[in-house]
C-alpha cells in the first residue's frame, strides 16, 4: 500500500478550516487538464483501458442522467489509470440530425425565414455556425463535474474523419448488398417532415374514436372498424380469414367503397383474426404496415391519400383537409349515407408519437434506404451468446436477445438537410452510383446526389472505432479497440448498443466493439417518479453542484447505482453527501494536526496498539471489498463500503479511540500517527474515482506529492488481524450499548456521569481510558452509588445516575411504554392465533402483523432492561 514513488513531492499546503468546494474544484480541474493527466498515449507499453462517452447531442446540456452515467464512467477510468493502465475516456458529441435542424429552423423562424429561403448549402452553413457558437455547452458542464476525458481527442459525428468512416461503411454495405432502396411503409412525422425509425417512436395511450361502418351494397355488405377513418379513401381491399364461414360468399367479389367511385375486392388472408371485431378489416396498403404486407401478398394497388404534412390528396370533397379535419368530415359523410353502424368515443388506444416533437406518427408508403439487418443482428446476438461480450447485469441479456432476434430492416434515410448526405448519385438514364470516400462523384448533365441524409444512429453506431481513426489503421485503433467497457442506460440498449454491435462486428472482422456492456437505470426523483417538465420535478444538476459541490452530487449518484435499476435522488441525499465531504475534510485536518504522516515505512507490528492493528486489518479488507465491487460494477456497494469505512471506522472509532494516545505523546503517538497517515492515504485513493476534488486537495496536503490522479491504486497487502478485530468489536459493543442506555435515559451526549468499570479478565482492560473518553464517564469517586449496572461484552459498567434524571418520572414513562408494548404483543398474537383470520387475510397483511409482533417483543425486552437498570430508591 505504498505510494507511487515516481511522483515528485510538492509543498505541503495548509488546509483551510472549512471545505469550500467552489474554491477548490475549478482550479484543480484546470490543473489536471494542463498537466495532461487525462490524455492517453497509444504508443505506451501500459495495458489499454478504453471507454467511449455515449455522445450527448450537440443541442443538449448536462442533465441528471448525463451526470449519473458520466460519474460511473469516470470512476472506472480514474481507477484503471491509477492501476497503471493507459486509460482513455473518449469524449465527443452527436450532430443530432432532427433536433439540431429543429433548433436552427426555430432561430430562422424568428427572422421570418425558413430553410428553403436560404437553400440547402447556406442552411447547412448556418447550422455549422450555430454549432460553433452555441452548441456543445455540455463540454463545459462536464468539466464542472470533474470528468477525466481526453479533451485533445474530442470528436464530433460530422467532423471530417467520422464523415469518412460513415461513407466507407455505407459503400461497403451497399456493395455487399446490405443496403438497398425500396418503397415500404415507414414512420413519418408530419411536423419534422422526415421518416423516423421504429425506436424513435414513443407510444402512449390516447383518446381516439372507433368507428364501425358498412362497405358494399345489399347482400354484399360487410362491416369494418377503424380509428383512422380518413385512410378509407386509400382502401384497396377488405380482408377476412380464409376459414371464416360468414364471408365465404364474398371472397373474390368486388364491393362498393363508400364515398368514392371505386370498387374493391374481398380477399382471404390468414393475418386476419376472425375473433376480433367483425372478423373483417379494411386494407390500406399505403398507410399501414400490416396492410402493406396483405397488399403485397395479394398484389393489391397501393394508393397514397395523405401528403407529407398529412393533408388529404385524394381528389374529391376532402382534398386539402388535414387528417383530423378529414376524419370528422368523412365520418359525417358516412353517417349521412347511413353507413355508420357504431361509434365509440373516447376510444383509448396506443398511438405512436415522434420522440422529438411529439406529433402523432403517420404510417406512410415511401421510397427510402434500408439496412438488411438479419445477418448483422444474428452476429450481434451470437457475440453475446458465445461469451465474446458480457452484459451486466446478466438478466438484461433477455431484453437484448428479444430485440436483436426480432429486428426488422432498418430505415436509415431521413428527409433532412443536416446530417451525412447519402453518398449515392442518380444519372440521367436511371444510373445509380454509390460513391466511397476515395471515389470521384459522377459529374455532368443530369447527375444528382440523393437529397436525403442518414439516420443519426448510423454514424453514432460507428462511434467505438470511428473516434479512433477508422477506416485508417491507426495506432489508436490498434491500442484502444475494442473498447474495454460500454456504460450506458438500458433505455438505449436498442437504439445504440445493438447498432454498435452490428457495425463493429461487420467492419472489424468479427471483433465486437467492447468486451462488457454495463447497463444502468434511469435517474428518478426521491419518490421514484420519472423526472419530467410536466411533473415539475426536473432538477438542473448544476444547481446542486453550485450549492453542495460536484463531489457531493457524484457520491449521491454513485450510492444509488445498483446494476440495471432506476436511481431515485433528492436534494436531502446530496446534502448528506456534502456532509460526508466535510467530515473527510475535518477529520483529515485533525489527523494532520495530530501527527498523521506517510513518511517512512510502517512501524513493526509489535509496536502497534491493538487499535492500530484493527484499523489496518479493516483497511485491507475494505481494499479487497472495493476491488471486488468494482470488478462487478457494484457502484452502490463501493460507495457504501467506503462511506462506512471512512465515517464509521476511521473517524468515529479509530480517531476517537486513538485520541488518548495522541494526547499522551511519545512513541505510541508516533506509531499511531504513521498508521493514521497510512489509513488516510489509502482511504483517499480508494475514494478518489468517485469524489475526485476533495480527495485531491486532502491527499496532496497529506503526502506533499503531485496529484492523486496519477497515484497508485491501493493493493490489499494481505495484512489481517482477526484477534484485534474481535477485541475492538468488544469495545464497540460496550460503547454502543452504554450510549444507547444513556440516550434512553434522556442524558445529553456530552453529559458526564460517574462510573465504575469492571473490565478485569476481559480484553477490554487496556481500553478503559478510551472507553471513558468516548462515553463521558468520570471516575467513581467518594460517595459513588451505583444506581444502574450494565453487563455487556463480559464486562460490567456501573453508573451513578443520582441527580442526573428524575427516576420516578422515568420509571412511570417506561412502565407506560411497557404496558403499550405488551398490549401490542397480545393483539398481534391474538390475530396470528386466529385460524379464520389467517385463512382470509392476504399474505402482506399477515406479514405486517408478524412484523408488529417481532417489534413488540423487542420493545418489551428493551424497556424491561431499562427499568431494571433504574435506581430502586
Amino acid at each position: 500500500m505504498t505510494e507511487n514513488s515516481s511522483q515528485q513531492p510538492a509543498s505541503n499546503p495548509e488546509l483551510p478550516t472549512t471545505y469550500a468546494p467552489a474554491d477548490v474544484e475549478g482550479k484543480l480541474y484546470e490543473r489536471w487538464v494542463e498537466r495532461g493527466y487525462f490524455e492517453a498515449d497509444e504508443h505506451s507499453d501500459k495495458p489499454p483501458y478504453s471507454i467511449v462517452i455515449p455522445p450527448p447531442n450537440v443541442t443538449g446540456s448536462l442533465h441528471l442522467g448525463h451526470a449519473f452515467e458520466h460519474t460511473l464512467i469516470d470512476a472506472l477510468v480514474r481507477r484503471k489509470r491509477m492501476q497503471g493502465f493507459e486509460a482513455l475516456y473518449q469524449p465527443g458529441m452527436d450532430h443530432a440530425g432532427i433536433a439540431t435542424q429543429n433548433v436552427v429552423e426555430r432561430e430562422l423562424a424568428k427572422e421570418g425565414k425558413s430553410r428553403h429561403d436560404l437553400g440547402r448549402e447556406a442552411f447547412v452553413e448556418r447550422v455549422w455556425q450555430w454549432k460553433n457558437e452555441s452548441g456543445g455547452q455540455i463540454s463545459g458542464q462536464m468539466r464542472r463535474l470533474g470528468e477525466g476525458v481526453a479533451w485533445s481527442r474530442e470528436r464530433f459525428t460530422m467532423d471530417e474523419g467520422l464523415s469518412e468512416a460513415v461513407q466507407t461503411v455505407f459503400k461497403q454495405m451497399y456493395d455487399d448488398g446490405l443496403i438497398y432502396r425500396a418503397e415500404r411503409i415507414i414512420n413519418w412525422c408530419p411536423r419534422c417532415l422526415t421518416a423516423i425509425s421504429d425506436i424513435e417512436v414513443e407510444y402512449q395511450e390516447d383518446d381516439g374514436e372507433l368507428v364501425s361502418m358498412t362497405y358494399g351494397e345489399g347482400e354484399e355488405t360487410i362491416v369494418v372498424a377503424t380509428t383512422r377513418a380518413e385512410t378509407m379513401l386509400g382502401d384497396t381491399a377488405v380482408a377476412v380469414h380464409p376459414d371464416d364461414e360468414r364471408y365465404q360468399h364474398l371472397v373474390g367479389k368486388q364491393i362498393k367503397l363508400p364515398l368514392t367511385d371505386r370498387t374493391i375486392p374481398v380477399v382471404a388472408d390468414h393475418h386476419v383474426d376472425p375473433e376480433f371485431g367483425t372478423g373483417a378489416v379494411k386494407v390500406t396498403p399505403a398507410h399501414d404496415p400490416n396492410d402493406f404486407e396483405i397488399g403485397t401478398r395479394h398484389d393489391l394497388p397501393f394508393i397514397s391519400v395523405l401528403d407529407e404534412r398529412a393533408v388529404i390528396t385524394a381528389p374529391g370533397p376532402f382534398e386539402g383537409l388535414d387528417r383530423l379535419e378529414a376524419r370528422s368530415a368523412i365520418v359525417a359523410a358516412l353517417r349521412a349515407e347511413g353507413r355508420i353502424v357504431a361509434e365509440k368515443r373516447p376510444y383509448v388506444h396506443s398511438v405512436g408519437h415522434c420522440s422529438r416533437c411529439k406529433t402523432t406518427i403517420e404510417p406512410r408508403l415511401s421510397l427510402q434506404w434500408w439496412v438488411k439487418v438479419a445477418p448483422l443482428a444474428e452476429a450481434a446476438g451470437d457475440a453475446v451468446r458465445d461469451g465474446k461480450v458480457k452484459i451486466h447485469p446478466q438478466e438484461m441479456e433477455k431484453r437484448y436477445f428479444d430485440w436483436v432476434d426480432n429486428l426488422h430492416d432498418w430505415c436509415i434515410s431521413r428527409q433532412l438537410w443536416w446530417g451525412h448526405r447519402i453518398p449515392v448519385w442518380y444519372g440521367p438514364n436511371g444510373e445509380v452510383v454509390c460513391v466511397g470516400p476515395d471515389d470521384e462523384a459522377p459529374t455532368g448533365e443530369g447527375w444528382t446526389q440523393d437529397s436525403d441524409v442518414l439516420d443519426t444512429w448510423f454514424s453514432s453506431g460507428l462511434w467505438p472505432f470511428s473516434t479512433l481513426g477508422w477506416p485508417e489503421r491507426t495506432d489508436s485503433l490498434a491500442k484502444f479497440y475494442p473498447n474495454s467497457v460500454l456504460v450506458t442506460g438500458y433505455d438505449i440498449l436498442f437504439f445504440w448498443v445493438a447498432r454498435m454491435m452490428m457495425f463493429g462486428l461487420y467492419v472489424n472482422d468479427g471483433t465486437p466493439p467492447f468486451g462488457t456492456i454495463v447497463l444502468h437505470g434511469m435517474v428518478r426523483d426521491e419518490h421514484g417518479k420519472k423526472m419530467s417538465k410536466s411533473f415539475g420535478n426536473v432538477v438542473n444538476p448544476l444547481d446542486w453542484m453550485d450549492k453542495y459541490g460536484s463531489d457531493a452530487l457524484r457520491f449521491t449518484l454513485a450510492r444509488g447505482a445498483n446494476p440495471g435499476t432506476d436511481v431515485p435522488i433528492g436534494e436531502e441525499w446530496v446534502q448528506g453527501s456534502a456532509k460526508f465531504s466535510n467530515k473527510i475534510w475535518n477529520a483529515t485536518r485533525f489527523a494532520l494536526m495530530n501527527g498523521a504522516t506517510i513518511e517512512g515505512d510502517l512501524p513493526p507490528v509489535e509496536e502497534m496498539s491493538v487499535t492500530d492493528r484493527w484499523i489496518l486489518s479493516r483497511l485491507n479488507k475494505t481494499v479487497a471489498d472495493v476491488d471486488a465491487f468494482y470488478d462487478d460494477f457494484q457502484f452502490a456497494k463501493i460507495s457504501e463500503a467506503l462511506r462506512h469505512f471512512a465515517w464509521d471506522e476511521v473517524f468515529d472509532w479509530y480517531v476517537e479511540l486513538s485520541k488518548t494516545t495522541f494526547f499522551a505523546g511519545g512513541r505510541p503517538a508516533e506509531v499511531s500517527g504513521r498508521v493514521l497517515g497510512e489509513v488516510l492515504d489509502v482511504m483517499l485513493r480508494l475514494l478518489h474515482p468517485i469524489v475526485p476534488f476533495v480527495t485531491e486537495a486532502l491527499w496532496t496536503a497529506l503526502t506533499g506529492r503531485e496529484s492523486i490522479v496519477i497515484a497508485e491504486w491501493p493493493a490489499d497487502s494481505g495484512f489481517r488481524d482477526d484477534a484485534a478485530e474481535k477485541e475492538i468489536e468488544l469495545v464497540q459493543q460496550v460503547v454502543t450499548e452504554v450510549r444507547r442506555f444513556r440516550n434512553d435515559q434522556g442524558l445529553q451526549p456530552g453529559q458526564k456521569v460517574p462510573a465504575e468499570l469492571t473490565l478485569t479478565g476481559t480484553a477490554l482492560a487496556p481500553h478503559e481510558a478510551a472507553i471513558r473518553q468516548l462515553l463521558r464517564l468520570q471516575p467513581a469517586g467518594d460517595g459513588f452509588h451505583a444506581t444502574a449496572s450494565l453487563p455487556v461484552a463480559g464486562a460490567t459498567v456501573a453508573l451513578d445516575l443520582s441527580g442526573t434524571i428524575d427516576v420516578p418520572a422515568e420509571r412511570k414513562r417506561l412502565t407506560k411504554d411497557l404496558e403499550a408494548a405488551r398490549k401490542e404483543k397480545a393483539q398481534a398474537e391474538g390475530k396470528l392465533g386466529n385460524e379464520a383470520f389467517l385463512a382470509k387475510a392476504p399474505d402482506n397483511v399477515v406479514d405486517k402483523i408478524r412484523g408488529r409482533l417481532t417489534k413488540a417483543e423487542a420493545d418489551i425486552e428493551r424497556i424491561s432492561a431499562q427499568l431494571a437498570a433504574l435506581p430502586q430508591s
